[in-house]
């Protein structure tokens, strides 16, 4: 496959890219950032250089590769994940401007299939007290979603949504800032915590994309989430337990609430989604099927 990798240096972007040249696709890897393209050609892809919010730059770089399928991974996130709302601005600019001028430059381009990175977590978090911040995100990913179910409703490519849960592994930023604040035990349990978190190894959101570009039916929506949903409390306490931290200490939720009021409701969320569909249709399963799997497994491992 000709492969079109918008977002190629973020998160998820290097390890698909990776995985991407492994399997023989030619890609081409889209960054905004100059000095990010030597790293991308290292990887074995083709850099091409535009910002996805500059539509005609997009869509020179897009019709110059021709490409058969394009994944669509544009975020502009902390490297450390969000602690504010106002962290996902820039990102909402993408979901909305930046997926409908990628859209237009694959279908000019006479790409037959969209893949869409989304993000399963932010319409859980509709479910308490209003927050214009939160309300802003989750309506930034219903419109990436619904332009490209749209697209594919027309017609006009083939488009396919995957829903990602928490991304967490080695290689992952907020993964490795997180364990720094275990080991000082700075990273607190909640009492109480009810939450159902929806978390994916980064391995396993890259070789669920893969199989979409092969395997996913037009027009569907996968969850691509792990077995089993956890609270970030338990998360916690997988950490410690297998990087040899303390016991982390236990707060009640009214803390977290007034500290960091943002990531309290993101992290109360009860979202114990399902990935039956993509193990079905997308033939696909996952490597760690829970997060106490992968994290004992993948760490043990880099260690």
């Amino acid at each position: 496959m000709n492969i079109f990798v918008a977002g190629a240096s973020g998160t998820i972007g290097i390890p698909l890219v990776r995985a991407l040249v492994a399997a023989g696709h030619q890609v081409t890897a889209l960054t905004r950032t100059p000095g990010k393209q030597d790293e991308l050609r290292r990887l074995g892809a083709i850099p091409a250089l535009a910002d996805a919010l500059d539509p005609e730059a997009l869509r020179a770089v897009v019709l110059a590769t021709k490409p058969s399928h394009v994944i669509h991974q544009l975020t502009a996130l902390p490297k450390e994940g969000p602690s504010s709302a106002n962290d996902l601005v820039a990102t909402n600019r993408l979901r909305i401007d930046g997926t409908r001028n990628l859209l237009d430059a694959s279908i000019r381009a006479g790409a037959t299939r969209f893949v869409g990175g989304s993000f399963a977590l932010l319409p859980g978090a509709e479910t308490g007290p209003p927050d214009p911040g939160i309300s802003q995100a989750a309506d930034a990913t219903r419109s990436m979603e619904t332009q490209i179910l749209d697209a594919n409703r027309a017609d006009t490519i083939q488009g396919i949504v995957l829903r990602y849960g928490l991304f967490y592994g080695p290689t992952n930023p907020s993964t490795i800032k997180m364990i720094e604040m275990v080991r000082k035990r700075r990273f607190p349990t909640i009492r109480g915590d009810q939450g159902q978190l929806p978390f994916i190894h980064l391995d396993d959101a890259v070789s669920a994309t893969l199989a979409a570009l092969d395997h996913g039916l037009a027009g569907s929506v996968y969850d691509i989430i792990d077995d089993q949903a956890i609270s970030i409390s338990d998360a916690v306490r997988v950490m410690a337990r297998f990087t040899g931290a303390p016991q982390p200490r236990t707060i009640p939720g009214w803390v977290l609430r007034m500290l960091m009021p943002y990531r309290a409701r993101m992290l109360s969320v009860r979202l114990p989604l399902s990935n039956a569909k993509a193990r079905a249709e997308l033939r696909w399963r996952p490597l760690f099927p829970t997060f106490s799997d992968g994290f004992s497994k993948t760490f043990s491992r880099a260690a």
